[in-house]
């Protein structure tokens, strides 16, 4: 692909993203408009709007890679990210939606009416935010050195100027118009080429792959070591992993009401089946005519390179154009979504109590400068580490922290604030263990090796085992005005019923900093 036509791509794409977000800033004024677009977004918007933020690079370049290298192992990460939606839809998303909350602290300190757990669960935002932004700015870099030449830092710095651009003035109005027009640039940048791909394969008229790989385990499943345990992990990860994103959950904040939160998870289900199809596809068509980006460890670039290998000339050109379009569209989108999520557990939790800046607009983006600052500079000092598997086991990460607390506090009057903060340490510490070990390079054997590759069947019975023992073990320490929350978070919007006094926006005069009995 010439140099030019990717240069025009990433502008085309950057220019219309920042046009978008405009029309966001025109009614973006108050602080509910910046972390939760004032509640009035629609099933179909906002739906658009999670699934541009979902559907990160990992999920765009990443799964055809690892199904052209891996095999058939690997459809269970888009069965997975799917699925999570089905769970969050039956257990979380209108019960989150009714409980006003702004961030999941919020949730935390409205559920079990504590600071200390709000700031446990605020340091496991940023952390889960952190392990997320990073990789999607590495990969811009990547992106852009690849199509065009220029060095990692370009793409880097271009990435988060452009997500200032859309954050800082609109905030989540703004960064949810962007998102939703993100989403369907990048169904049609996989789409578009897709028809071209399998007419050519079908008709044989594409040229052959330079080199040919054994496809017997490429197509059995379960045929490594310790296959079972690792799929089964990873399906847990996936599966729960999903409702523990603090940009996932964030947007369902963004409804009218629960029942509008239940419709957008629906919607996202038929989204994300729908463009899920498309990256498997061109992971098998890579098999046919790419394989030799296997053996040169190239294979994240599969997405990028069919269509340069197969058409030459403009046709080749434009179609790997769109494609970047849409590559670089994911980082933007998914970087927006974190960089919110972040900023606004940041301008409550760290500026509200150190300076004299308040919750209001100002703190929203003095946090949003901070969390892109930290991101940028964590990604330059990372440059040399293998973070790209953090992506995947912040899924991890967010299976043993926050599912945990979410169903449980939804669902378990009895939980308290020593539950969670027990849980949420346990989960945290040892599923950033296994993180940490994968971005220093430990290499363990056996089933330890295993266990930090897919900690997840370990991590999240822990975690939720911890939670439930340690608020057993505490039960003369139920939250106050569990009775009120509970209402709150299961009765119907319509329902004239006493919900407790809980506002985010004065959240620490609302209800106590500290748990009392409850009999």
């Amino acid at each position: 692909m010439s140099p030019a036509a990717s240069v025009v791509a990433v502008v085309v794409v950057a220019l219309a993203s920042l046009l978008v977000g405009a029309f966001g800033l025109r009614v973006s004024r108050t602080m509910s408009d910046f972390y939760v677009a004032s509640r009035v977004i629609g099933p179909v918007l906002n739906a658009s709007a999670i699934s541009g933020e979902y559907l990160s690079a990992a999920s765009f370049l990443g799964v055809a890679g690892l199904i052209l290298a891996r095999g058939v192992d690997m459809l269970w990460l888009p069965v997975g990210w799917t699925a999570g939606y089905l769970l969050l839809l039956v257990f979380v998303a209108a019960p989150l939606r009714r409980s006003g909350a702004y961030t999941l602290p919020d949730f935390a300190q409205l559920r079990v009416e504590s600071t200390h757990a709000r700031q446990v669960a605020s340091l496991l935002v940023v952390v889960i935010g952190m392990l997320y932004l990073i990789p999607q700015f590495q990969g811009a870099g990547l992106t852009l050195r690849t199509l065009t030449g220029a060095p990692l830092w370009v793409g880097q710095v271009v990435v988060a100027v452009i997500v200032v651009l859309n954050v800082l003035p609109g905030g989540m109005r703004s960064v949810t118009l962007v998102q939703a027009f993100h989403y369907w640039l990048k169904l049609a940048a996989l789409l578009t080429p897709i028809f071209f791909l399998v007419g050519v394969t079908m008709t044989g008229g594409a040229p052959a792959a330079i080199t040919r790989l054994d496809a017997v385990d490429w197509a059995e499943p379960l045929s490594g070591d310790y296959a079972l345990y690792l799929t089964y992990s990873l399906v847990l990860a996936t599966f729960l992993g999903t409702m523990g994103l603090p940009h996932v959950v964030v947007r369902f904040y963004t409804n009218p009401d629960g029942r509008a939160a239940r419709r957008t998870t629906l919607v996202v289900l038929g989204l994300l089946g729908a463009f899920y199809l498309l990256p498997v596809t061109y992971g098998i068509l890579g098999r046919i005519h790419a394989s030799d980006l296997v053996t040169s460890g190239r294979t994240d670039s599969v997405v990028l390179e069919l269509p340069g290998r197969i058409f030459s000339g403009m046709l080749g050109d434009l179609l790997t154009a769109l494609i970047a379009a849409g590559a670089f569209a994911a980082f933007l989108s998914t970087s927006m979504g974190l960089v919110v999520s972040v900023a606004g557990v940041l301008s409550q939790d760290v500026l509200r109590r150190r300076t004299e800046l308040g919750q209001g607009v100002s703190a929203f983006r003095l946090a949003t400068l901070i969390a892109v600052g930290l991101a940028l500079v964590l990604t330059f000092v990372s440059a040399r580490l293998p973070v790209a598997h953090a992506v995947e086991l912040a899924f991890a990460v967010a299976a043993s922290t926050f599912c945990p607390m979410l169903v449980l506090g939804i669902w378990w009057r009895r939980l308290t604030a020593i539950g969670v903060m027990a849980g949420l340490a346990v989960g945290g510490s040892l599923s950033m263990t296994a993180v940490l070990a994968t971005m220093v390079g430990v290499h363990a054997d056996g089933m330890l090796g295993a266990i930090l590759t897919q900690p997840a069947a370990v991590t999240v019975p822990a975690a939720f085992a911890t939670m439930i023992g340690a608020s057993i073990a505490t039960r003369h320490r139920q939250p106050a005005h569990v009775a009120q929350t509970m209402v709150r978070l299961h009765a119907p919007e319509h329902l004239t019923l006493n919900r407790g006094p809980f506002n985010p926006e004065g959240h620490a005069d609302q209800r106590p900093d500290r748990v009392t009995a409850h009999r």
